[in-house]
C-alpha cells in the first residue's frame, strides 16, 4: 500500500465526511418581509432577519471580490454600495470541490461574513466578540455552514463566520505574486480589521474579540498568534483541534510548509494548467477557469511560511516566544484520528496484525519509526481500527495540542480541554467498521447548527451543549471560562468534557502516548 495510495484515500474520506455533516437542512419557514432590520455600516446599510431570539446579517462583503486582476491579490477594501444590501440569505462559498458545499462552488466573489446577534433590549455596554474560521483542510468549507444562534443567544455574544480563499486560490506560491501562500491568512486579518470597524453597529465590542476556529481554521489561529500583521486584531483565541506544532511529514492535522516548497508545488500547478512556460506566469494563471484550477490543485493545500505574512513556522515562532500575547483555550477530541481510519478502512485497505506494519510504514517513512509505533501500538485481530485511529489521533492532534499548551503556558493563561462524550452524535451516514467515539468535528454540533441542521442529542448531551456554550462565552467575556453554576476548570488540567461527567484531569498525557511521540521525534 503505497503513501500516495492512502494519502488520495485519506482526502475521499474526508470529503465524504464533509459532505454528510455539513449538508444544509432543507429550508425552513421564509423569513417574512417585515420580519427584517437594517444596520448601517461604513460601506453602507445591510437588511438582516429577525428570527426567534436573534439576528442574522448574512453575506456581508469585508473585501473587494478577487477576481480578474485581483486573484491571488492582498484583499482589497469592499467597494460602498447604495440602497440597502439584503443580507438574509447565504453569499457563495469560496472555490473548492464538491463536499460540504453540495456540488462545490466556482464563485470567486466570495470575501464575505455573517453576523449572528442576540434580540433584545439594547445593553449598557457592548457584547463580546467571537470570530469564527471555518475548517476544511484549507481546501473546503464555509463560514455559512455554522448556524452560530445558539452560541449568540446562550452565551450572549456577537458570532462572526468568515469566509476565506481557500485551495490553489487561497495558498498559491510563485515568485510573481506579493503574498504568495497567504492570501487565505490575509482574508482573515482583512475580516478581523472589518470587525474592528464595523461590528459596533451589530452591538459588539469591537476591542473585545477572541479568535476561535477548528481544524483548518485552529491552525489558522496558530498562524494568525504568529504573524506580525495580526497585532492587535483579537484579544483571545480558541483552537478547536488544530495545534500549531502539528509536522508536514504527517498529513492528518494541518500545519504549514515553506515558501521554497510552496513554489515548488506552484511551479507544477502552472505546468499542469499550460502556464510553466508562459512569458507572463501571474497573468497566464489569472485566465485559467477555476474549475480547471480546482481540478489541478493538490489535495493537501497549506499556507506557507517564510513570507511577509507568516515570517516563521507557526511551531518555531511558538517555542521562541515570539507569539501575541492572548489567553488561549485550546483543546482536541478523545479519538481524532477514528473518522480517517474509518474512512480509509471502508474504502479497501483492512488493518489487521499482517497489514498492519506496512500500513504504518505508509505514514511514517522514516527508519527505526514503523517498528517503534507497531511495538507500542499492537494490533490484534479485531482492533486494527481502533487502535489506527489511535495512532492518527495522538501523533497528528492530542499531543501536538499537549506541545502547543506546553509552549504557550509561561506566557499567557491557557486553558485545555478534550472533548470526550463516546456517543457523539455520527458526521457520516451508514455504520463505520468500528464505534468511533469522540473523532475529528464531533464537538462542532454541540456549539453549532452545522448546515443550519440541529443534530440529535439527548437531554445529558444537551447539557453537555449548553455547558460548553457556557465555557466558550464566559471565556470570551472574562478571559476565565468558569461560573458559578459550571463545573470547575483548573488551568492546570484537561477538562474531560463528556455528558454528565466533566472533570479536571492530568492523564491525557499518558493516556495518549505522548511521551512516545516525543521520544520518537
Amino acid at each position: 500500500m503505497s503513501r500516495h495510495r492512502l494519502l488520495i484515500t485519506l482526502c475521499c474520506a474526508l470529503l465524504a465526511v464533509l459532505a454528510t455533516a455539513w449538508t444544509a437542512a432543507p429550508p425552513g419557514e421564509p423569513v417574512r418581509k417585515d420580519a427584517t432590520t437594517t444596520v448601517r455600516t461604513h460601506d453602507g446599510p445591510v437588511r438582516g432577519a429577525v428570527h426567534d431570539g436573534y439576528r442574522t446579517f448574512e453575506g456581508i462583503p469585508y473585501a473587494s471580490p478577487p477576481v480578474g486582476r485581483l486573484r491571488w491579490e492582498p484583499p482589497h477594501r469592499a467597494a460602498p454600495w447604495s440602497g440597502v444590501r439584503d443580507a438574509t440569505r447565504p453569499a457563495s462559498a469560496c472555490p473548492q470541490p464538491a463536499g460540504e458545499v453540495p456540488g462545490g462552488s466556482t464563485d470567486e466573489d466570495c470575501l464575505h461574513l455573517n453576523v449572528t446577534m442576540p434580540d433584545g433590549p439594547g445593553r449598557a455596554r457592548a457584547r463580546p466578540v467571537i470570530v469564527w474560521l471555518h475548517g476544511g483542510g484549507f481546501t473546503t468549507g464555509a463560514g455559512s455552514s455554522y448556524d452560530a444562534h445558539r452560541m449568540a443567544t446562550r452565551g450572549d455574544v456577537v458570532v462572526v463566520t468568515v469566509d476565506y480563499r481557500l485551495g490553489v486560490l487561497g495558498f498559491l506560491a510563485h515568485g510573481g505574486l506579493p503574498g504568495s501562500g497567504t492570501f487565505g491568512l490575509a482574508d482573515q486579518q482583512a475580516a478581523l480589521r472589518w470587525v474592528r470597524a464595523e461590528i459596533g453597529a451589530f452591538g459588539g465590542d469591537p476591542h473585545d474579540v477572541t479568535l476561535a476556529g477548528e481544524s483548518a481554521g485552529g491552525y489558522s489561529v496558530c498562524a494568525q498568534l504568529a504573524s506580525p500583521a495580526a497585532t492587535g486584531l483579537f484579544e483571545r483565541a480558541i483552537i478547536e483541534s488544530g495545534p500549531c506544532t502539528g509536522r508536514p511529514d504527517r498529513p492528518f492535522a494541518p500545519s504549514s510548509v515553506a515558501l521554497s516548497a510552496a513554489r515548488t508545488a506552484g511551479a507544477d500547478l502552472a505546468a499542469e494548467v499550460g502556464c510553466g512556460s508562459a512569458p507572463d506566469v501571474p497573468a497566464c494563471l489569472r485566465r485559467v477557469p477555476v474549475s480547471r484550477l480546482l481540478t489541478a490543485q493538490d489535495a493537501d493545500q497549506q499556507p506557507a511560511h517564510d513570507t511577509p505574512l507568516l515570517p516563521g513556522d507557526p511551531a518555531a515562532v511558538l517555542a521562541a516566544g515570539h507569539f501575541h500575547r492572548v489567553p488561549l483555550l485550546i483543546g482536541n477530541n478523545h479519538d481524532e484520528g477514528n473518522g480517517w481510519a474509518a474512512g480509509i478502512i471502508q474504502a479497501g485497505n483492512p488493518v489487521t496484525p499482517g497489514t498492519w506494519p506496512e500500513v504504518v510504514a505508509a505514514f511514517f517513512p522514516l527508519p527505526g519509526q514503523a517498528r517503534a509505533i507497531v511495538h507500542e501500538y499492537p494490533v490484534h485481530r479485531t482492533d486494527g481500527g481502533p487502535v489506527f485511529g489511535a495512532v492518527i489521533g495522538d501523533a497528528n492532534f492530542a499531543c501536538p495540542t499537549t506541545f502547543t499548551a506546553s509552549l504557550l503556558a509561561p506566557d499567557v493563561p491557557v486553558w485545555r480541554y478534550e472533548f470526550a462524550d463516546e456517543n457523539a452524535p455520527p458526521l457520516t451516514s451508514g455504520t463505520p467498521p468500528f464505534p468511533l467515539g469522540a473523532p475529528h468535528a464531533s464537538e462542532l454540533p454541540y456549539l453549532f447548527d452545522l448546515g443550519g441542521r440541529p443534530r440529535n442529542l439527548t437531554a445529558a448531551q444537551h447539557r453537555l451543549a449548553d455547558t460548553m456554550i457556557d465555557y466558550w462565552a464566559r471565556f470570551a467575556r472574562t478571559t476565565d471560562p468558569n461560573g458559578p453554576s459550571l463545573p470547575h476548570w483548573s488551568g492546570g488540567t484537561v477538562l474531560s468534557l463528556a455528558p454528565d461527567h466533566i472533570v479536571p484531569t492530568h492523564t491525557t498525557k499518558s493516556r495518549h502516548h505522548c511521551t512516545f511521540w516525543e521520544t520518537l521525534g
